[in-house]
C-alpha cells in the first residue's frame, strides 16, 4: 500500500496525498527501466535541470523536489503558521543559513537569485541571526525545498555540482515562500493537457492536481514554477505535458521570477509593492498614466531580465518633476538586480534628452519614486538586446572592442555603444592605448566615432576613425562621453582599447546628472 503523507499547497492549504517516493520501487526489489535515457531533451527547462539533479536520491520528495516532514499533521493555515512572519514595516524577511562549504562565487549566485525577491516583493531573505525559524541552505543531493514555513531550521539543497543556476535558485526559494508548482493548480485542466502514458507510473503523483489558492490570478505558462513539457517522459521526444489550445506555448522556462510569479508573491503576503518583469527581448515600458502625468507618491520598479547578453535602454521620453539634487521625484538605473548593484543613472529628474544605458550583464533594474506634489507626464523607455556596449560612471576605466582583452579580432557586423557618465564639475579624459582597426579612405568600412556628450546627438570629437593611426589624448567639455563602434562583414582587425578618467572642472555645465 502507497505510504500516506501530507503536502503543504499554494495558500497554506492541506490535502493528502498518497504517492510512492521515487526510491520505493528498488527498496521493494522490484526492477524498473531507468526513467532518464541517456538521449537528452530537446531542450533543458528548470525541472529537467532538477530532475536529472534528483535522480535516485534517497530522500522523499513529493512533486519531484518538495520535502516534506515526516508524521506533519494536517493544518489548516487560518493562524498564518506556515507563512513567513510580517513585520510592522510591512516586509516579510526570511533568515537563512549558507553552508560553509560554498564558495564565494556560490554564494554570490545565490545571493542575487534572492536579491529579485526583495526588489519586487515586500519579501526578502535575510542572513540569520537569532532567528529560530529559518532555512538551512546547503547542498545536498538535488535541489529541493519545504513548502512554505515549517517551523526552526529547514533544509533548502542547492547542489552545487548543477543546481546553481538563476532560475533553478528562484524555484527552490520560491516554494520555501510557500508556492506549488504552476502545473499542480486546481484549475489546470484549462490550460494543459497531461499526458499520462508517456509517464513513468511510479512520477503520476507528480503531476496530481491540487486543491490550490490561486490568489485570483491568471494561470502562468511563463512562471518559474511550472514544468517543462518533458518533465519525467518515458520518451524524452514525446510531451508529458501540453499547453492547450496552442501547444507551441512555450513552459518551463529557467530564467527566473516571472512577472506573474511576482504578482502572486505580492498578493499572497499582501505587499503594497508595484513592480514589473520584463523578460522579453526587447519592449517598450512606461511610468502610471503616460503621457498623462504620474500620481503623487508614485514609487515603481522595473526588472529588465533578458536570458542573455547585455540590456540597452533608452529613454523616447523624459518629464519628471525638477528639483535641487532630484530630491522630489526622480529615477535611478541600477546595473544589477537590486539597489545594491551599482549605478548606471543616478538620480535624475527634469525634461528632456537622457543618455542611452548599457548593462555590464543580462539585469537591469529602474525605480522611479515621487513624492506628495507636482507631477509631470513621468517616462516612456524601450529595452532591448545589445551583443556590446557597456555605461561606465567609475571614476577610471578601459573601454575595449570585444575581443580585445583575449587578443582576438572584433566580429563582424559589431555595433557598440559606450557612454561614459560623470558627475556635475567633471569632465572625461580619454586616451587610445592600442587602436587597429580595418583601413579606409572615408573609415566607411570599420570605425569608431567619438562624441563630446552622452548622447547620438552630441557634436563628434573630429572625424570617424579607423585603421592604425596615432590618436592624441581627447577631453570633452561636458559631463560626458559617447564612443560608438561599428564593423561590417569582412576584414576585421585587433580593435582598440582606451582608457579614461574623470576630472574635476571649475565651469558649470549645461546638463547634469543629479
Amino acid at each position: 500500500m502507497a505510504k500516506t503523507w501530507h503536502l503543504t499547497l499554494l495558500g497554506c492549504v492541506f490535502i493528502q496525498v498518497h504517492s510512492l517516493p521515487l526510491q520505493l520501487p528498488a527498496l521493494l526489489g522490484y526492477q524498473i527501466q531507468d526513467p532518464h535515457p541517456t538521449s537528452s531533451p530537446p531542450t533543458e527547462d528548470v525541472f529537467s535541470t532538477i530532475e536529472r539533479m534528483n535522480k535516485g536520491i534517497k530522500k522523499f520528495l513529493q512533486h519531484g523536489d518538495i520535502a516534506v516532514k515526516e508524521g506533519r499533521s494536517a493544518i489548516t493555515c487560518t493562524t498564518g503558521n506556515c507563512f513567513w512572519p510580517k513585520a510592522s514595516s510591512g516586509l516579510v524577511s526570511i533568515p537563512y543559513v549558507l553552508d560553509p562549504q560554498f564558495t564565494n562565487e556560490d554564494k554570490a549566485v545565490i545571493v542575487k537569485a534572492m536579491l529579485e525577491f526583495s526588489a519586487l516583493t515586500c519579501v526578502g531573505f535575510v542572513p540569520r541571526t537569532t532567528e529560530a525559524d529559518y532555512l538551512n541552505i546547503i547542498s545536498d543531493i538535488g535541489c529541493w525545498s519545504s513548502l512554505g514555513r515549517e517551523g526552526g531550521p529547514q533544509d533548502l539543497s542547492i547542489d552545487r555540482e548543477g543546481c546553481m543556476l538563476h532560475g533553478v535558485i528562484q524555484h527552490e526559494l520560491n516554494h520555501a515562500v510557500g508556492f506549488e508548482h504552476e502545473h499542480s493548480r486546481s484549475d489546470r485542466d484549462s490550460y494543459i493537457k497531461i499526458l499520462w502514458q508517456n509517464i513513468y507510473p511510479i512520477y503520476n503523483n507528480s503531476f496530481l492536481k491540487s486543491n490550490t489558492n490561486n490568489l485570483g490570478l491568471e494561470y502562468d505558462y511563463s512562471s518559474v514554477m511550472h514544468y517543462g513539457k518533458y518533465a519525467y517522459a518515458r520518451n524524452y521526444w514525446e510531451q508529458t505535458i501540453q499547453p492547450i489550445p496552442d501547444n507551441a506555448v512555450l513552459i518551463g522556462q529557467r530564467i527566473g521570477l516571472s512577472n506573474l510569479d511576482v504578482a502572486k508573491i505580492n498578493r499572497l503576503y499582501n505587499c503594497s509593492v508595484c513592480s514589473s518583469v520584463l523578460s522579453g527581448d526587447q519592449g517598450i515600458f512606461f511610468s502610471a498614466s503616460n503621457p498623462s502625468n504620474y500620481p503623487n507618491n508614485y514609487n515603481c520598479s522595473w526588472l529588465i531580465r533578458i536570458p542573455n547578453r547585455k540590456v540597452q535602454l533608452q529613454f523616447l521620453a523624459f518629464d519628471v518633476q525638477s528639483s535641487a539634487g532630484c530630491s522630489s521625484d526622480f529615477v535611478r538605473v541600477y546595473d544589477g538586480p537590486s539597489w545594491t548593484s551599482p549605478l548606471l543613472l543616478d538620480r535624475s529628474c527634469g525634461a528632456g534628452q537622457m543618455p542611452s544605458l548599457v548593462s555590464s550583464d543580462t539585469i537591469m533594474l529602474l525605480e522611479f519614486i515621487t513624492n506628495g506634489s507636482v507631477t509631470a507626464t513621468g517616462f516612456k523607455a524601450s529595452y532591448s538586446t545589445v551583443d556590446c556596449g557597456g555605461t561606465f560612471t567609475a571614476p577610471t576605466g578601459v573601454v575595449f572592442t570585444p575581443g580585445h582583452d583575449k587578443n582576438q579580432t572584433y566580429e563582424p557586423f559589431s555595433d557598440c555603444t559606450w557612454t561614459i557618465l560623470a558627475p556635475v564639475g567633471y569632465k572625461v579624459q580619454l586616451t587610445f592605448v592600442d587602436f587597429s582597426l580595418e583601413a579606409s579612405a572615408t573609415c566607411s568600412y570599420d570605425s569608431v566615432q567619438i562624441r563630446d556628450g552622452m548622447f547620438s546627438t552630441s557634436p563628434l570629437l573630429g572625424n570617424a576613425r579607423c585603421g592604425s593611426a596615432t590618436i592624441p589624448p581627447l577631453n570633452s567639455t561636458s559631463n560626458g562621453l559617447l564612443l560608438r563602434f561599428q564593423s561590417d562583414y569582412s576584414v576585421q582587425s585587433a580593435g582598440f582599447l582606451a582608457k579614461y578618467s574623470l576630472v574635476k572642472t571649475l565651469s558649470n555645465l549645461s546638463y547634469t546628472q543629479p
